[in-house]
């Protein structure tokens, strides 16, 4: 390890406060009142119902989403036995990944015990605590030993992610290069370099999949594992143990079209690898030196597909792509046990992902790039966000139709919206807005459609048939870049394309159209069509306003504010509105927050508080949301007589007048309008109720530097800006978005263009 990373990693551990966990309570402790019911006499309740029915545990503690990861540390991987303390390190690393991929709560558990008998009896006595236990760092053959005893004797899933989490990731990349080379599992010849806990494991799902056992050669530091080498082996090393006269690895390499290494580095030599039978899986997992380097099969070996352990490197096997997964889908349907259903469930699920077609958070997380499934991409990567979509399901499932689910899932649906607060934090906030645009079916334009956001956007739009797809640009450019991101939709079919450079037929009656509404403006006939065939925006604007779309898209590239002023002249206000606003929101964990004037109006008036805190309410509606507004101020409730305070004091006055039938208040602290209690000291008699949730800001600062220091601060996801007040759905996006908030901005612009034409 170079020096300056291994401080870094001491660093990391030690600052800001030693460890990588903490303990976090989920119920308030402000009042006495919270301290009775937490503890005494309150919780006496919950305790009487778990005694009466021990099933109530998951209802009222946190045991059904608690596991345990457990070790004796006697073989830390890369560390070998380094004992149980040396280990924490480690142990609280895979609590921390259970918790941020799969939201699982979890605790380490460091035993130090190296007797099986002892450690088994330490372990079988905390079921009461947990909901799974995750067995880690374990030394063979003990390790088969003492999960074993544990399932027979737990009645919640213990599983050993040493073995079974490799031999899932391992039996996915089998699985995927079976599709890409069109071969049978059951013709398959695999010999493995290393026969522990990991390489058996591994061996034996394979097994359990179709793989002929009589194809099986295993290889150890020994040499070939055979049946005269008067080893005493546990038994599911021995059933594979064959009369064989060969001794070394390169002996039985001949044909061999998969070679599972869970070894040490370099013990694959680049001169055997001819042996290998054409188009060979090459599985090189010895850490952090691969049992030989990618460059040498590259090499030699061109028709070979190989992964490795190393992130740095194609195809990672990496135990993090199904574990924490793994558990979550168990947890959820009350599993008793992990089975062999269930992990083939998950071989089949990681496997489908790595085919399926990325979506914008998947490349973001892939660092921009776009995954194609193909010889450098096999399996997943580990920050796929979408493995818990895939994986928990089907183990879920599975665990159903094996019998071994003790709360089933009686609506999956649910379950998977559910689960896309992992993926998408918009996902709840959206669900109403994506029902609306799958109804609705409506044509939808994109002013920048040879982006790559806007293609992996609309590849999801066509996907949840959320609306009918215009892209304006160049058909040879888009055409290349939806092959080069490895989508499905197809030009003339799924999508239409409109070019403004050739396609005359549709553009030119626009044009005499746009000259009349820029003509006075400054813009000359010429410059006018030029500005038509340039600037998609306009393009797309226009397409809208004649009808030829439902609704539209602009912007994503270059100034906001620069692609406003060439839409705003054409797209007309609704009747008896004065001006456009823009409304932003800031998804959080504990609910969703909506934010006006964010990107508009600089200093709004009175009049205009009023105005856009009414279009505002409506567009927090279309969410499902009944709106609470608090306008917003540095005063309180007249405490101050400064012009800002007093123009939002106004506003609320104007508000009153039009007597809207929502929630709301001011002028008021950001504090008052988010607690009720703190309201309550200010005011008695406040309309008000709990935490509002429409935040109306004095003007275009401070709504703006809100949402940015919030978005930045907290883990949370913007929204926006969404344009209120244009009597046609057009949606401006700004310079970051990314495809999933194009996709939101599409399905609430479709939304929007259904009430239009509802109302017509």
């Amino acid at each position: 390890m170079e020096d300056d990373f291994r401080k870094a990693a001491l660093d990391y551990h030690r600052y800001p406060k030693p460890g990588k966990l903490s303990v976090e309570a989920t119920k308030r402790m402000a009042t006495q009142r919270d301290l009775a019911l937490a503890y005494s006499p309150g919780v006496a309740a919950a305790c009487e119902e778990i005694a009466a029915d021990p099933d109530k545990a998951r209802d009222y503690t946190a045991r059904g989403n608690l596991v345990a990861v457990i070790t004796n540390g006697t073989a830390v991987l890369g560390l070998g036995a380094i004992g149980a303390l040396a280990s924490k390190p480690v142990m609280e690393g895979k609590a921390v990944l259970f918790k941020k991929f799969a939201g699982i709560d979890c605790f380490d558990i460091e035993i130090d015990q190296l007797d099986p008998q002892a450690f088994i009896e330490a372990v079988r006595v905390l079921e009461p605590t947990f909901g799974g236990i995750n067995l880690e760092d374990i030394k063979a053959p003990e390790c088969f030993e003492i999960e074993t005893k544990l399932r027979e004797v737990m009645n919640i899933p213990v599983f050993h992610d040493d073995q079974h989490g490799t031999a899932i990731v391992c039996a996915a990349a089998v699985r995927n290069v079976l599709e890409l080379r069109g071969k049978q599992l059951d013709q398959m010849k695999l010999v493995t370099s290393g026969a522990g806990a990991a390489a058996l494991a591994t061996v034996d799902l394979l097994v359990s999949m179709g793989l002929n056992p009589e194809n099986v050669t295993l290889t150890d530091i020994k040499g070939v594992v055979h049946a005269d080498r008067g080893d005493v082996m546990p038994p599911n090393m021995a059933r594979y143990a064959r009369t064989t006269n060969a001794r070394t690895l390169p002996d039985v390499l001949e044909g061999a079209d998969i070679f599972l290494g869970l070894s040490a580095p370099r013990v694959l030599k680049q001169e055997w690898l001819h042996l290998l039978a054409p188009d060979p899986l090459i599985l090189a997992l010895a850490n952090p030196e691969p049992e030989i380097q990618p460059a040498l099969v590259a090499a030699t070996r061109p028709d070979a597909i190989i992964a490795t352990g190393r992130s740095d490197f194609p195809n990672q096997v990496n135990n993090v792509l199904c574990f924490p997964f793994i558990f979550r889908g168990a947890l959820d349907v009350g599993a008793t046990e992990i089975n062999e259903a269930m992990k083939v469930a998950a071989v089949d699920a990681i496997a489908a992902l790595a085919r399926a077609t990325a979506s914008d958070v998947v490349v973001s997380a892939y660092g921009g790039a776009t995954p194609v499934f193909g010889p450098t991409y096999i399996i997943p990567k580990p920050f796929d966000p979408r493995l818990i979509l895939h994986v928990a399901p089907a183990v879920a499932k599975a665990a159903m139709d094996s019998g071994v689910a003790t709360r089933p899932i009686e609506d999956f649906d649910a379950y998977l919206r559910d689960l896309e607060v992992f993926v998408y934090r918009s996902g709840q906030l959206m669900r109403p807005i994506f029902a609306r645009a799958k109804q609705a079916g409506r044509s939808i334009a994109y002013g920048e459609g040879e982006d790559d956001r806007t293609l992996r956007a609309v590849q999801t739009v066509i996907d949840e048939g959320l609306g009918r797809p215009v892209l304006i640009g160049r058909r040879d450019v888009i055409g290349q870049r939806i092959e080069a991101s490895g989508l499905r939709m197809t030009i003339g079919s799924d999508v239409e394309v409109l070019d403004p450079a050739t396609d005359r037929e549709v553009f030119e009656p626009l044009l005499a159209s746009y000259s009349a509404l820029v003509g006075r403006r400054g813009t000359p006939p010429d410059s006018a069509e030029r500005a038509l065939r340039t600037r998609p925006s306009v393009a797309a604007a226009m397409l809208l306003r004649e009808g030829r779309v439902d609704a539209a898209l602009c912007g994503g590239i270059g100034d906001w504010w620069t692609q406003m002023t060439y839409v705003m002249p054409l797209i007309p206000r609704m009747p008896g509105v004065s001006r456009l606003y823009a409304m932003s929101a800031v998804i959080l964990r504990t609910g969703s927050l909506f934010f006006c004037d964010t990107h508009v109006t600089v200093d709004p008036t009175a009049e205009q508080i009023a105005e856009m805190t009414m279009l505002a309410a409506d567009a927090v509606r279309a969410f499902a949301i009944e709106p609470k507004a608090a306008l917003l101020s540095h005063s309180s409730f007249g405490a101050s007589r400064s012009p800002s305070a007093q123009k939002m004091r106004a506003g609320h006055a104007l508000l009153k007048e039009m007597a809207p039938e929502f929630e709301f208040d001011g002028e008021m602290h950001g504090d008052a309008a988010l607690s009720e209690a703190l309201r309550r000291r200010l005011v008695d008699d406040s309309p008000l109720t709990g935490s509002a949730n429409l935040l109306v800001m004095p003007n275009i600062d401070a709504a703006n530097i809100a949402v940015s220091l919030l978005s930045a601060s907290t883990e949370s996801a913007p929204l926006g800006p969404m344009l209120l007040g244009l009597a046609k759905p057009l949606q401006m996006l700004v310079p970051s978005v990314t495809a999933r908030g194009i996709v939101n901005l599409s399905a609430i612009a479709v939304g929007h263009a259904a009430t239009v034409s509802e109302t017509a």
